[in-house]
């Protein structure tokens, strides 16, 4: 039977803890339709990866509970920070797309979103799936395991505590969610504005027209048109957001680690 030393036990579970909580919070691995087994049999890789390769003398480990649940909260706090952080920006694009639905009329056409079991409109899922799979085509998935294993370079171990400079990433960070929303939907909402006030006017010079049986149909298509223009440009956008928020991620950890 293998000996395992109970020292050693308790540092790959201090960094299971982490990168469990981690990926329960990140996009693409806290995402519904990953089973909790196999996010459970990644994190017990990679921490095992992790524990070879981390200088484990600098690890101090105390064999009672209250050092063994202290430590264990600061790891799950630590990862869980980690992980959802990226998602403010997937929060900023479902909230534009819902703006842009909401303009277009689509509100009453609410479908589920599996990743926080929230309800948004059509329009809104459409462009949170496709950054989604930008993410992916960018690699993000791969990078939230090189933050997590670079995250045990600079957050030593039961040595995380909330400071001020954490408190106001987060912040500003969680902020940038109304900037990506309005940013994204802008020109669409603009261009509404303009119809809108058209309608008005036509309302105005001819009362008898039922202007909203006139006017919902051609704003629905006029939506799928602008939406169907612009959708480069989304791309382009969506991407150099997601390459941002992993370059703050990495600041987040560096502010987590003073």
């Amino acid at each position: 039977m293998i000996n395992i030393p109970i020292a050693d036990f308790i540092i790959v579970l201090l960094i299971f803890m982490r990168i469990f909580a981690a990926f329960m919070s990140s996009p693409i691995y806290g995402h519904e339709s990953i089973p909790v087994l196999a996010r459970i049999f990644l994190s017990l890789v990679l921490s095992y990866i992790v524990f070879l390769t981390i200088d484990k003398s600098k690890i101090t480990v105390e064999f009672n509970l209250a050092w063994l649940f202290t430590n264990s909260v600061k790891e799950i706090i630590t990862g869980l920070i980690i992980g959802f952080m990226l998602n403010f920006v997937f929060h900023g694009i479902s909230y534009a797309g819902m703006l842009i639905g909401l303009d277009m009329g689509l509100s009453m056409s609410d479908v589920l979103n599996p990743m926080d079991g929230s309800s948004g409109n059509v329009i809104g899922q459409f462009i949170y799936f496709a950054a989604m799979l930008i993410f992916l085509l960018i690699n993000g998935h791969y990078y939230i395991i090189s933050g997590l294993v670079y995250s045990f370079k600079v957050i030593h171990l039961g040595k995380f505590t909330v400071t001020e400079p954490v408190y106001d990433l987060l912040i500003k960070y969680a902020g940038t969610v109304f900037i990506i929303a309005v940013k994204i939907a802008s020109p669409i909402m603009v261009s509404f504005f303009l119809v809108h006030v058209a309608e008005g006017i036509v309302s105005r010079v001819i009362p008898q027209m039922q202007i909203f049986f006139v006017s919902q149909p051609l704003i629905i298509g006029i939506g799928l048109v602008l939406l169907a223009s612009l959708t480069p440009i989304y791309f382009y956008v969506i991407k150099y957001l997601l390459k941002g928020y992993e370059d703050n991620l990495v600041l987040l950890i560096k502010a987590m680690g003073q």
